[in-house]
């Protein structure tokens, strides 16, 4: 096999940045794809083709120019992957995959035939759907777009058949997933990576905290019972080994308040909860990634300390991030900070993480929140 030299990202995210810089540190070439000029991604790469996911002509250069080719978020074109696909390049992970879980009603049927639990859902594209999960799946509900929603997007909690139908008719037509909700006593996620060899390893089970759909704070490792989280790894490993990936995922998982583990969603790239590791282990998730991509073995993980990441998200008063002198006069804080031009209200601007000493405790957790109170957005 030819060495791989130059590694294209299709999309230009702030997981592209970080995963470029340390496919940067390890010696390859990086190019992207995105639409958007001096992207987050683009900035740190080597060179950024400026053109949509679906652009066919970008999508053959890119292909072209690159040894191999990964993508950093799923919402993009599949037929652009599977165009690379049958022009005879290496995508990773493949279509098959994006195919999966670019769908949650996929997603959960794919999870349900693994033997592992989910939350009841159905399929609504219409009234008799909706009346028929509503009486097989129950109240209270959550629906979901089938396809294109993320932090929080298209989602419409309903504890009646009322604001199911208002949903209904908020989606437009659009496929939804209607999910039962459970009493959650926590949610929590695990980071593997796959290599072609079925190689795999997982960085402890993290504990995730969300605000309306958006991840605002992890806690590693978790604060849940080590049986729980052997359970949870080992749901990981099915889901790389059932899907074929190739490169990190996360499978997030819900804990109900009555001991099930529910399988959630599956990231197909590195994601948001495992952005601790940078700091926190020898080897990060990105550079698991490049290692399983690129035929090179994989690192067993190992934590130097415990963590508590916090996102910064933008709230719409201006671009600027102010405070920043207080938040690191804290040692323990290492800040990260994405690139993105404009902080518009919940974006993701950045993250930081706080290492701890010993297991995270409510101090430590508090501590974190009040480094997070420091910071704050101004047009000046």
């Amino acid at each position: 096999m030819k060495p791989i030299e130059t590694i294209g990202v299709i999309g230009g995210g702030q997981l592209g940045r970080m995963f470029t810089l340390d496919a940067k540190r390890m010696g390859y070439h990086v190019i992207t794809l995105d639409p958007q000029e001096h992207s987050p991604c683009g900035q740190v790469a080597d060179e950024q083709i400026v053109a949509a996911y679906g652009d066919l002509a970008a999508i053959d250069e890119l292909g072209r120019r690159s040894d191999v080719i990964t993508y950093e978020f799923e919402n993009i074109d599949i037929a652009s992957v599977r165009h690379l696909e049958a022009s005879g390049h290496r995508v990773t992970p493949s279509s098959g995959v994006l195919h999966v879980t670019q769908n949650r009603l996929r997603e959960k049927q794919f999870a349900r035939d693994a033997d592992l639990a989910t939350t009841p859902f159905a399929r609504v594209q219409s009234a008799a759907d909706l009346r028929a999960a509503a009486e097989r799946v129950g109240f209270p509900a959550v629906l979901k777009t089938a396809e294109g929603g993320y932090d929080g997007k298209g989602q419409w909690p309903a504890a009646s058949p009322e604001e199911a139908e208002a949903a209904l008719e908020a989606a437009a037509g659009a496929e939804l997933i209607f999910e039962r909700a459970v009493p959650l006593a926590c949610e929590l996620s695990v980071v593997a990576t796959r290599n072609a060899d079925d190689e795999i390893v997982s960085y402890p089970v993290a504990e995730n905290t969300h605000d309306r759909g958006i991840l605002t704070m992890t806690v590693a490792p978790a604060r849940v019972e080590t049986g729980f989280a052997k359970r949870a790894e080992q749901a990981a490993a099915a889901v790389g080994r059932g899907l074929g990936i190739v490169g990190t995922y996360c499978v997030e998982f819900f804990l109900s308040t009555s001991g099930e583990l529910l399988v959630n969603e599956i990231a197909p790239r590195p994601h948001n909860s495992g952005h601790y590791t940078i700091d926190v282990t020898p080897c990060s998730q990105y550079e698991q990634h490049v290692r399983a991509i690129c035929g090179l073995p994989p690192s067993q993980p190992r934590l130097l300390a415990s963590a508590v990441m916090m996102n910064v998200l933008g709230d719409g008063g201006g671009d600027h991030l102010a405070g920043i002198p207080e938040l690191l006069r804290d040692p323990s804080i290492v800040l990260h900070i994405y690139g993105k031009r404009h902080a518009v209200a919940r974006r993701k601007m950045g993250h930081f993480t706080m290492l701890v000493d010993g297991p995270v405790d409510d101090a430590a957790i508090a501590r974190a929140k009040s480094a997070l109170a420091k910071l704050y957005w101004t047009s000046c």
